[in-house]
């Protein structure tokens, strides 16, 4: 066998280098860098030479300043602090350099390979630095303007665990917040990724999951678990100084609580799901925090209602919101949107929080969101109290809704678990996901992204459980009417109930939408094209083709005075595997990557 060597270096001891500069801090890999370079193929430098003088390059780490409660609660324009930028998850920028007239120029500013897997998450941005997550518990740290690396935090993972997707992280004070895959929360230094804090939430060889990431609210770090554990899903909000654990809040109702006596009499212990899959809203005016527990697997104990007394299966606090007190994690009110679901039909996506006219002419503000459906509903923030619903025309199982209390009737022949096949819309892949749509403040404006299918619910074999304990499995078709076009972004006036425009397209939308104030919004599909829209009417004004698929959400922040729109792909996750199979022509990549790509006008 050859061996290969480099200036007297192994490549197995230069792979290992490579390997140790990959993992350290900034200052650690600088030296080590001075090794590689030394044992580089060309020989190294001439010893005693003096290089020519070079300026260095800028570190925006070393300005970097402290995130506040003020500055979470009201951003500067050019930040993208959170998941949705803001508190209230609106998915707004209020940049106005890229607009509908020169959307058309944007070029890539820079582009960056990440480590290799599927990737959901969306960055942050703050004070010219933007940190990115990857597969595999990678988090990087670069320069916004160029995408050079500054620090790198890579987790070693224990072995009987395997890597999951986050959709995002947090950033407070000096610190980044990250969850993981053996279900820790982390706490980074910003500046140079070193761990200030590790603390673990759940035992992820138990069946936790954690795939959406923090939100950091008054000090308190706030993360769900997921997961078909015994018991349920829950809650826990973290000192963010410390890591200590200050409160637990239990999505599912225990028995001797308020909720409790909704799970048709079935003992905690058999009881599961709520699971938390992404991350809450805030409002600190009414100091509340917005949670969306998902509904149960477990379907068939809560298929027929039993006769005790005071005894239902609508199953709280699943398919809920639950607005919580972020400094006890104590349960101030719930609205829940769908009883009792027995389609995992999550209402367990993004709450946002919009002001709008109501009933008198007076502006309150509601909390909107919507489950798999694609039925929007809008509760009042401050009370949970019922306004309206918008159904994005997606479903063929809610027959009417209430108007008073939001109550939805459901046709009892699309309930599964009689033992006939039928056929419900949408697929239990969503209509609509948790790729998350975004509302433009001052036009009332909702741009969701969405697709359009329906799915067989057929009995499962004698003695199966199938895809829910009621005995069905599933599996994906084209909607009855459908024409080919899986792919679907609706513009939705919050004020007027009225859909303004829909653009639909052969791919299935994959990616969550991002709204500027220079009237453009954009959405990636699983064809790997990310197109700019006109917000007034979806008219196409520029796209691109990606090396990957999109499955995250595109945000736009600046750096050093001009406007960025950054995306970062990495095919897989739940959305985008649930489709291709309707798209047999549309080529998926056949090599799994990941990569940041960032546009900027000349």
């Amino acid at each position: 066998m050859r061996r290969i060597f480099v200036i007297g270096v192994s490549a197995a001891a230069m792979l290992g280098l490579l390997a140790t500069i990959y993992a350290q801090s900034q200052p650690q890999r600088a030296s080590q860098q001075q090794q590689l370079r030394a044992t580089a193929p060309g020989g190294g430098v001439v010893r005693d030479t003096v290089l020519p003088p070079w300026p260095a390059a800028r570190n925006p780490l070393d300005t970097i300043s402290l995130v506040t409660d003020a500055m979470l609660a009201s951003p500067a324009p050019g930040e993208w602090l959170t998941w949705r930028r803001t508190y209230d998850d609106l998915g707004f920028s209020p940049l106005k350099q890229i607009t509908k007239d020169n959307v058309k120029n944007l070029r890539v500013a820079w582009s960056l390979t990440l480590p290799a897997g599927a990737n959901e998450a969306t960055p942050l941005v703050h004070d010219g630095v933007i940190f990115v997550h990857s597969f595999g518990d990678n988090v990087q740290a670069l320069d916004a303007a160029t995408g050079d690396e500054l620090w790198h935090y890579s987790r070693k993972l224990p072995e009987n665990v395997r890597p999951a997707v986050k959709k995002n992280m947090a950033l407070y004070s000096n610190k980044l917040f990250v969850g993981t895959s053996d279900i820790h929360v982390v706490a980074l230094d910003v500046k140079t990724g070193s761990v200030v804090w590790d603390q673990p939430i759940a035992n992820a060889t138990e069946g936790w999951q954690l795939t959406g990431g923090p939100l950091v609210a008054k000090g308190k770090v706030m993360q769900g678990i997921g997961g078909r554990v015994k018991g349920g899903a829950y809650i826990v909000g973290l000192d963010s100084e410390t890591g200590k654990e200050a409160w637990r809040f239990h999505s599912i109702a225990r028995p001797d609580e308020p909720g409790g006596d909704t799970w048709n009499g079935i003992p905690l212990n058999q009881r599961s799901g709520g699971s938390i899959w992404t991350a809450p809203s805030y409002d600190p005016t009414l100091n509340l925090v917005f949670f969306g527990p998902a509904p149960t697997y477990d379907t068939g104990p809560l298929r027929n209602r039993i006769s005790a007394p005071g005894v239902t299966n609508d199953a709280l606090y699943t398919n809920s919101t639950v607005a919580l007190n972020p400094d006890t994690g104590k349960l101030v009110w719930y609205y829940q949107h769908m009883p009792n679901d027995q389609w995992d039909f999550d209402w367990a996506f993004e709450r946002q929080i919009v002001p709008l006219r109501a009933a008198g002419g007076q502006t309150k503000k509601f909390v909107v969101t919507s489950g798999k459906p694609g039925i929007y509903d809008a509760v009042e923030a401050d009370t949970g109290k019922y306004a309206f619903s918008v159904d994005m025309g997606l479903q063929n199982f809610v027959t009417s809704i209430d108007p008073v209390t939001g109550a939805k009737r459901v046709d009892p022949n699309l309930i599964p678990g009689t033992g006939q096949a039928i056929v419900v819309c949408p697929h239990a892949g969503g209509g609509r996901s948790w790729i998350p749509g975004a509302i433009n403040p001052d036009t009332k404006m909702l741009f969701v992204p969405a697709v359009e299918t329906c799915m067989n619910l057929l009995p499962t074999p004698a003695g199966g459980r199938g895809f829910l304990t009621t005995g069905v499995a599933v599996n994906v078709r084209p909607r009855p009417d459908s024409d080919g076009r899986y792919g679907r972004l609706q513009a939705i006036n919050l004020e007027t109930k009225k859909t303004i425009w829909t653009e639909r397209q052969r791919a299935p939308q994959s990616t969550g939408v991002l709204a500027t104030a220079g009237g453009v919004v954009f959405a990636g599909a699983l064809d790997r094209w990310l197109t700019a829209y006109d917000d007034a009417n979806g008219k196409n004004l520029w796209r691109v083709r990606l090396n990957d698929v999109p499955n995250s959400v595109p945000i736009s922040y600046t750096a050093n005075g001009k406007q960025y729109v950054a995306v970062v792909v990495g095919y897989g996750g739940a959305q985008v595997a649930s489709f291709p199979q309707l798209t047999p022509e549309i080529p998926l990549p056949v090599t799994r990557s990941a990569a940041i790509w960032a546009f900027e006008l000349p």
